[in-house]
This record gives structure tokens, sequence and C-alpha cells, in this order.
């Protein structure tokens, strides 16, 4: 009798080191697509900002199925979760951790272990799961395989000695005597012996990363015969099947048409049952979902019929409705506050999501699939408070809501500070950054005006420098476009948090003010050329403003309202400079990051499907003035 076998394993890694390509080509060989059917790269990147930004965004799973490879000749099925390599969006991580029981840790062969790979095998370990170490790239012709290596071994060591679990940091330990495999996902290859520096490893296809993982990487620990008990991981829809919940089996059989004890929880965390039937059993194979009739404990299978199924949700054997843990995540850092757009141009910028009914209802459906965001209430019924890990989780969020035909202002990022035994705390991020050595004053400097604490520098090799900090997360809000600056594109920056500590005091913004537009009028060239020793401006000439709107950057860390509308005024004099050409310097167009790193305290972002505007949240100048006028008096 053949059995069917199951190995659940998440590949993790920092940003940019392989993941996706990889499991790229564990389906292409495995035949998920097809003998002669065409293929794109990267197919677990599905959503368009995925692929535009190159990372991963959203864990997903995938069944290789590799035929007569289990116990006597059965099958053995690889489910695959692809998680985010950044820390922002740690809350799919954690979840996708959840549903395996072995991890294979990708690692540069140039870069070696980066700051969210420390975040990622930091989660690895504290959920006791075996971690497989594979140095991907190796045909770079900058790769240090061997000091890589060594690189990922003492952080995986130094990580397990800062454990508070005991026996994980012991089981840690023991994950050095496991075989590093050696890749290059991009050519489909990999062994277990090291290729040398610059080289393929030694072999034809991705056997032995397939081999290592049925091996090495224990079977899930399921009992096929007990009650049933199914965790809800992830969330996904359909236009034919309603919400679908992407589930782990860990105890039973699930099959289609079944009355389950469907185990959930209301806003205050209270527990409720109810038998609820299966209406759909659908199984993964490849990167499609097919109908199946039964799954058995360790598979990971996707269930509908249940319209209000939630993340964290249980379902279990009605007569032993027993509940499996809820899926924690850590406490947001960054919050955003998210409302409607409020300025004279709404609804004038393509977009046909306008009011609060339709903005309050899609951040809701946000929080159903989404388990590190929060959303909170404000004193404004069109506007709430948006929490999430960091800049780049809200910023995604926006710029799908965007895409989607909303109109929005969303203001300046904070942080999300807590009091603690009376004293007022805030996240910290460690940050590494990698430059040339010719920066390492400048960026010393910026990080210092930012709170930022020196931690550590090594000298690498090419005259570079490693340097790391740890920072306030405040000091990061508008970091980066200050930091390409003053490395001239060259810098590299990552960080991940290390919790919350005592507030660090003021930090100061950025050094230049703001150039608003004191009316309301259509941008003229000559009132840019006039002005165009004041600052940079983000216009360009016949562009519509209004009065409040931010049309520039000042060269003086003051605000100024200016006339950016003014004519020539015509005359039948003619001037001694009539024939003289003025070249007007081209506008600085702010992508939605840079925007929202722009702002000042005052300022928020107007955002919509046609067109990105930082304004001032009290658009007219003098209710500005009495609003700091106020501000001072109360600060005196």
């Amino acid at each position: 009798m053949t059995t069917t076998e199951f190995r659940n394993v998440a590949i993790v890694a920092h940003v940019d080191h392989g993941k996706t390509t990889l499991v790229n080509g564990m389906l292409e060989q495995s035949g998920a697509f097809g003998d002669h059917g065409d293929h794109t790269d990267r197919v677990m990147d599905s959503g368009d900002l995925e692929r535009e930004k190159g990372i991963t965004i959203l864990a997903k799973n995938t069944a290789i199925v590799r035929q007569g490879l289990g116990k006597d000749g059965g099958d053995l099925i690889i489910n695959v979760i692809d998680t985010p390599g950044h820390a922002d969006f740690g809350g799919e991580v954690e979840r996708g951790l959840s549903m395996v029981d072995g991890v294979v840790l990708l690692v540069d062969a140039s870069e070696g272990p980066l700051p969210q790979t420390r975040f990622v095998l930091t989660k690895a370990l504290e959920s006791k799961l075996p971690v497989i170490i594979a140095v991907n790239k190796t045909d770079r012709p900058d790769a240090r395989i061997d000091e890589v290596v060594t690189e990922a071994q003492d952080l995986l060591l130094e990580i397990a000695s800062g454990l508070d679990d005991e026996e994980a940091a012991a089981a840690a330990e023991e994950l050095l005597d496991l075989p590093v495999l050696y890749a290059s996902g991009r050519a489909g290859k990999a062994s277990t012996e090291n290729p040398g520096d610059g080289n393929e490893p030694e072999a034809e296809d991705l056997q032995a990363l397939f081999d290592v993982i049925y091996n090495v990487l224990p079977e899930p620990s399921a009992n096929v015969d007990g009650p049933l008990q199914a965790h809800v991981t992830n969330l996904d829809s359909s236009s034919f099947l309603g919400r679908i919940g992407l589930l782990r089996v860990h105890a039973g059989k699930i099959k289609k048409g079944q009355q389950v004890a469907w185990i959930h929880y209301d806003e205050d965390g209270n527990e409720h049952t109810k038998t609820v039937k299966i209406a759909e059993l659908l199984r993964t194979v490849g990167f499609e979902r097919q109908p199946t009739e039964e799954a058995i404990a360790g598979d990971i299978v996707a269930i509908s019929g249940i319209p209000e199924i939630m993340i964290g949700d249980t379902l279990a054997d009605p007569e032993n409705p027993v509940a499996l843990p809820r899926i924690t995540v850590d406490e947001p850092a960054i919050s955003m506050t998210i409302g409607v757009n409020t300025s004279p141009l709404a609804g004038r910028g393509g977009g046909d999501k306008l009011t609060a009914r339709v903005i309050k209802a899609r951040l809701d459906q946000e929080l159903i699939g989404n388990v590190s965001l929060r959303v909170n209430p404000t004193e404004r019924p069109d506007a709430w408070e948006v929490q999430g890990r960091g800049e780049m989780a809200l910023s995604v969020l926006i710029e799908t809501m965007r895409r989607e035909g909303f109109e929005l202002t969303v203001g300046k990022p904070q942080v999300v500070t807590r009091e603690i035994d009376g004293k007022l705390h805030e996240p910290y991020e460690i940050m590494v950054i990698d430059t040339p050595s010719e920066h390492q004053g400048n960026v010393t400097q910026l990080m210092a005006s930012r709170k930022g604490q020196m931690q550590s520098m090594d000298v690498r090799e090419g005259d570079w420098i490693r340097m790391e900090f740890r920072i306030p997360a405040r000091g990061l809000i508008g970091f980066r476009t200050t930091f390409l600056t003053e490395t001239r594109g060259a810098g590299i920056a990552n960080s991940y948090s290390d919790g919350m500590d005592v507030w660090a005091g003021e930090i100061k913004g950025r050094p230049t003010g703001s150039l608003v537009a004191d009316r309301s009028g259509q941008i003229t060239q000559y009132a840019l050329m006039q002005l165009a020793d004041r600052g940079e401006f983000f216009v360009e000439p016949g562009v519509e403003a209004y009065e409040g709107m931010v049309v520039g950057a000042n060269n003086r860390d003051e605000d100024m309202d200016i006339n950016i509308t003014k004519e020539k005024k015509l005359t039948n004099m003619r001037a001694a400079s009539a024939d003289t050409t003025v070249t007007l310097a081209k506008a600085k167009t702010l992508s939605l990051d840079e925007a929202l790193e722009f702002c000042g305290n005052d300022e928020c972002v107007e955002v919509t499907p046609d067109n990105l505007r930082v304004r001032k949240v009290i658009l007219n100048a003098t209710e500005r003035g009495r609003a700091r006028s106020r501000a001072k008096q109360m600060n005196k």
C-alpha cells in the first residue's frame, strides 16, 4: 500500500536574496508549468506591487508533487510557503511559520546575512523549527561562500543564545550539524558540495534541495486517526466561492460536505463555536487550486462555505471541539491617519471611491487578511488611525487603495508610543548601513542628528564600511531620501525592530521648509521663473493649484507662502531682456514614499489615482498662523 508523505517548509530570507526565484525553479522542475506551457518569472509574486517592487508582500503557498518519492512508492507532497523578507510584513512571516515544520534560510553568497535575515531567522527559532542554511547566487562574481556560511552559523548561534526559551535555544544550537546547501536559483541548481566562489553548483537540477527537505526536515506531527483540528492561517476570496480559508490540518481528516465545529472569536476575544458545512475543499497543485474530496492531517488545503471565517479560527470535530492557539504577531510601530479627500480638487483626481463609508469598508476588509494591522477611530468621523509594522507596509496599503480608485488624505507617519512604568516609551530599530568609506562621516552625522547610537563598525571588501546603529523608529521617518543624497545613491540601509525603549527626546525634522501656494489657480511659467531661486519645485506650468498646496521645498528652514499663479503683465514697451531665454529647472516628481517622507508635522498627502499632492492640513494661511500661535502659547 502506497502512502502519501508531506513536508511543510517555509523559504525565508532577506529581501532580494532569491526566495521567489528559487520556488519558481522548484515548480518548473516538478512539472507544474506543463511540458510546453509558457510561464512567468517569479509566479509567486502575483500582485502588481510585488512585481514592481521586486519583493514578496503576501505569504503564499504552493504544493510541489514529487511522484513516487514517498513511502512505498507513494507521492511526496512538499507544501512550500513563500514568505516576505521585509520586517514590515512580519505578520505574514509569522502566519507562514505557523503552517510549517521546517525552514530553508536563503542567504546571498555575496551580501551574507542582513537585518531581515536576522528577523526571519529569529521568528523561526522562536517557533523551534529546524533551519537548513542555503547559500544562494553562488555564481555571483563577488561571491564569498565560506565567509557567508560562517556568518550565517554565527548569527544562528547568536540568536539562539538570546532566546528566553532554553529548550528552543538548545534545539537551535543543534542546527549546526545540518547540511548546508549551495544553490543558484536562477540557474535551477543546488548541491551539498561547495562549488567555490563565483561558480554554479555542480549539479543538473534542484534534486539535492528536494532530498535535503525530505531527509532532514521532519514529517508533520499529526494524528490522522484523531478528532479533526485545522488552523486557519490565511484568507483569499473568489467571485464564485466567496471567502476562502487557507488552513493546515493538524489532526484527523476533513472532507468536502462535512459538518465541522467552527471555533471563532468576537471583537473582545470571547470564544464562540458554531456547526458549519464545508462547501468546497481545494488543494493547491503547482500554483492552481484544484477541488479534492479529502485532506488528511499534515496537509495544507483551502475551504469555502464559511462567509465570516477569520485568520486564527479553528475547524474541529463537532463532538470534540478543541481550539488551537490563536495566531499572535508583534505590535504595530508606525501609524498614519487615513481619511476622505478634503482638498478643493476632491473628485477630480480620477477616483470614484470618495466617501467615508466606502473607505471605512475597505479598511475593514483589509483587517480580515492582515493580522498585523490596526484601525482605530479618531476625533473626526471621516478619518481613522491605521497602525502597522512600518512605513512600507502602510504605503503598500495606500498605493493599493489608490489603484483601486480611492481618493484619500493621508497624514504624516507617526510612531506608536506606550506608557510603561510611568514613562513614555517608543519603538526602536537596529539599522545596518553599508556604504563606501568616503561617506562614513556624513552617515554618522546623519544618524546622530536622529538620535542614532553606533553599536559597531566593520571594514568590508572594496573600501566599504558596515555600520550598525540603534535608533528610534521615529528617526527613520523621512530618512531614506536624505540618506541616498548623503551617500550619492551608493548606500544600502536595512533595519529590524529592537523593541520599546524610553522616549529619546526631540528629533529635528527636515532642514528645508515648504513653498506653499497662497491662492488657487493655474500655475504659470512666469511665476515659476520669478521664484526659481526660492527652492525646488514639485509642479509644472499649467497644473491646477489651490491655497495651502505645497508646491516645492524652500531653500530655507521655514515655510513661505508664494503666488504661484502670477501672470506677466501685458505692456507695449519693449524690454531690454525681451529676447533673453530662461531655462526652467525640471520639477521633481514625488513618489508616494517620497511624499510621505517629505511631509512636515502640519502637512499631509492628497492621494488620488491620477495625482499625489503634499498639502497643509489647514489650507488657509491666516488660520494656520492662528493655530501656530495657539500651539506656542500652550507650550509655554
